[in-house]
């Protein structure tokens, strides 16, 4: 029985009176693809905060390699490291790519500025850009390639702590605002990531796009009404009978989401 490297236990989670999580239960496993799916301000966004240890839950548990969380990210040292791509790619606009990927090891990690240019230019090719984006603004950035950027900052590290290598990147709605083919890209370079960069072999998704959905997700959850309600592999999704993600997927008005 493989064990799970994240596990959410009767998380709850309110803003004021606004119930967004209500005793929701996750399992995250090694070599993970999850796409979380659903209607929109379901609380999806926050389970990828939780998990990533900037929100914590009103009650419940999360656990870390079997090891229960107390507080946020910052209150001790985790048992692996978690990345996360925010769904506007969240760039420094002042700050350039190199700037922008490079800024952990420019804050912590004590090396050279030499030496970190060197791990960035190396990161950008990995995402698919040249050396040459890393003297550009934001501003000068398509869409697709602020993308890039935002998915080249989530999987730096310093190569002197293998420790903080990322195990598990969150991605919130990565090819929100994206052309089709620009879609394409993002979804296919999701896919190469998990395959090339050697420990980073899990990711957990949010996204209402039908195509990233069925390119990026082997495992989906459904979350409704502050639950996880249903389970499936991706293949199952044109042949259950759920009637919230066969409503869902067939983009009816008419059925149990409200």
């Amino acid at each position: 029985m493989v064990e799970p490297i994240i596990e959410l236990r009767g998380v709850c989670k309110a803003f004021g009176d606004n119930i967004i999580l209500d005793q929701a239960n996750l399992k995250i496993y090694p070599n993970d693809a999850l796409v979380i799916i659903g209607p929109s301000g379901t609380g999806k966004s926050t389970i990828l905060r939780l998990i990533a240890g900037l929100t914590e839950p009103d009650d419940g548990e999360i656990y870390v390699k079997g090891e229960k969380r107390i507080g946020l990210i910052e209150d001790h040292r985790e048992l692996m490291a978690i990345s996360m791509v925010f769904q506007q790619a969240a760039l420094f606009d002042s700050l350039t790519v190199r700037e922008n990927v490079g800024f952990s090891l420019y804050e912590h990690s004590g090396l050279s500025r030499s030496k970190i240019g060197e791990i960035v230019d190396r990161t950008l090719e990995m995402v698919g850009l040249s050396p040459e984006t890393a003297n550009l603004f934001p501003a000068e950035l398509s869409g697709g390639m602020r993308k890039r950027v935002s998915f080249a900052r989530a999987i730096i590290f310093n190569p002197d702590k293998p420790e903080e290598r990322p195990e598990v990147v969150l991605y919130d709605e990565p090819t929100a605002g994206l052309d089709p083919i620009a879609s394409t890209v993002v979804e296919n370079l999701v896919r190469s990531l998990q395959k090339n960069f050697s420990s980073c072999n899990s990711y957990v998704m949010v996204s209402h796009q039908n195509s990233t959905i069925r390119r990026t997700g082997e495992r989906l959850v459904f979350l409704y009404e502050g639950k996880f309600q249903w389970e499936g592999h991706i293949n199952e999704i044109d042949t259950t009978e759920n009637a919230l993600v066969r409503q869902f997927f067939n983009a009816s008005t008419e059925g149990p989401i409200k």
